[in-house]
């Protein structure tokens, strides 16, 4: 076999052959990489809850969400691959992956705009610390009201974006990526 016959037809020929293999692989087995995808941002998420100790405020739980959303999706476009059907389901499945990671990019511009406050968060992020010693009483008898975070203050920053502005600029990378696979040409697998 010729190194032509590996390439897709989406990818010019001068496009080096490591670009056009990644290409071909993540359109061609893309709710499988959106899963994947979707279940390390999940991870990540917690794991920067759990070993960070950074509590998430409400709108980093609706980001959490868009990922359990998108896995899910992901994990049935994974199944009906092996089917007949995806043939007629290939482009919804993707399109659909892409507007949920879509909907997810403008969630997280949102948040990070909250954070700079560009524009005011929702109420439910009215949160006011953590709490205190001298509230034990309270809380061992259940009347203390714990606060969660506040949405617009930025837990964690890296290179000058939030978990936020992160969050955006990943989401809007598999947006992009659910999109070229909806747009792939169809094949057989």
């Amino acid at each position: 076999m010729t190194d032509n016959e590996h390439q897709p037809t989406e990818t010019p020929a001068a496009t080096p052959i490591f670009v056009r293999t990644v290409y071909d692989l993540v359109t061609r087995h893309w709710p499988l990489v959106a899963l994947l995808s979707s279940a390390l941002m999940l991870a990540i998420a917690h794991s920067f809850e759990t070993f960070g100790h950074l509590a998430p405020c409400h709108l980093c739980l609706k980001a959490r969400e868009v990922y359990w959303v998108a896995g899910t999706v992901g994990l049935i476009g994974a199944v009906l691959q092996r089917t007949p059907l995806w043939a007629r389901l290939r482009q919804p499945v993707n399109l659909l992956l892409g507007a949920i990671f879509l909907y997810g990019a403008g969630l997280a511009i949102f948040h990070a705009g909250v954070e700079w406050k560009w524009w005011p968060g929702p109420t439910t992020c009215t949160g006011g610390g953590v709490a205190q010693a001298s509230n034990l009483e309270a809380m061992l008898k259940g009347t203390m009201k714990i606060k969660p975070p506040m949405c617009d203050k930025a837990a964690w920053v890296f290179l000058g974006l939030s978990m936020a502005g992160w969050n955006a600029l990943v989401s809007l990378k598999l947006t992009v990526w659910s999109v070229l696979a909806g747009l792939r040409k169809a094949e057989t697998l």
